[in-house]
């Protein structure tokens, strides 16, 4: 059954929340819809979102597994290279919204499914195999309970993973448990792809263009919001204990456009639990 199907030919669905920050703008073509950021400031947090969960209770969001969403999309740049390419963070997908960004809720412990973006200096090492910045497929589930058990050790786990060996050693069922898998997506963030994710009950899927890029991976409990965006903010999160946010200038403009989006809940049988 396909709940949705978009392809931003219309006037926006109903269904659509816009969350304009700063400098951030949607612009709707003919066949498409752009997120937009241009001059973003470091002193000022410039968005351009669509979601489908403001001023809900978490218990409210309105997706749960078994589903798979389709998005095809292209950005104006590829990804940063040195001074060149999308700056911030952008992606699609199901999530949480932990961090109190659209509504007054309880701060909670991340949940998400998507394909996620984020530009140097970001630093989200939380897979141990793959970069703490770029464009990726992922997965976390902080809030399970098995990730709650490791808990009461987590400041002298902090300080012990900044000894390569200990990092090396334990990191890996720390991961496990809070339901953490990356892949980097290879393809060019400026050129049309089709994503698309399986999440399903037991386990979810990654497919680009068809192609599969991360499968079996942990699969988040529900219920979760549906968002998609641009931004020009980094964070910088790892196992030995570095954190930080803040924000990017960016000069001229960039955006991500999209000209699909399927949401289809349906059995997804390759994905049933074992």
């Amino acid at each position: 059954m396909t709940d949705i199907f978009e392809d931003f030919s219309a006037p926006f669905d109903r269904r659509w929340q816009r969350h304009i920050v700063g400098n951030g703008a949607l612009e709707l073509t003919n066949t498409s819809l752009r997120f937009v950021n241009t001059n973003a400031s470091s002193q000022r947090y410039t968005n351009a979102q669509i979601d489908d969960y403001q001023n809900l209770p978490r218990r409210r969001f309105l997706w749960r597994p078994p589903l798979r969403l389709t998005v095809r999309a292209r950005f104006s740049h590829p990804a940063q290279n040195g001074s060149v390419g999308i700056r911030g963070t952008a992606g699609f997908g199901f999530w949480n919204d932990p961090f109190l960004m659209t509504g007054a809720r309880w701060p909670a412990l991340p949940r998400a499914i998507w394909f996620f973006y984020a530009s140097p200096p970001s630093n989200m090492k939380l897979d141990f195999h793959v970069p703490g910045y770029g464009w990726k497929a992922a997965t976390i589930d902080a809030a399970q309970p098995k990730a709650l058990l490791p808990a009461p050790l987590a400041p002298v786990a902090v300080l012990l993973m900044n000894l390569p060996t200990i990092y090396r050693a334990i990191w890996p069922s720390i991961q496990r448990a809070v339901g953490i898998r990356e892949s980097l997506v290879k393809t060019q963030l400026n050129e049309w792809h089709t994503y698309s994710i399986d999440w399903g009950i037991g386990e979810s899927q990654f497919s680009v263009d068809g192609a599969t890029i991360l499968e079996s991976a942990p699969s988040p409990q529900g219920p979760l919001g549906f968002v998609m965006w641009l931004d020009n903010q980094y964070m910088i999160v790892t196992p030995w204990g570095r954190f930080r946010w803040g924000l990017l200038d960016i000069s001229g403009c960039q955006w991500m456009e999209v000209d699909r989006l399927i949401i289809e809940r349906h059995e997804l049988a390759h994905l049933r639990p074992k």
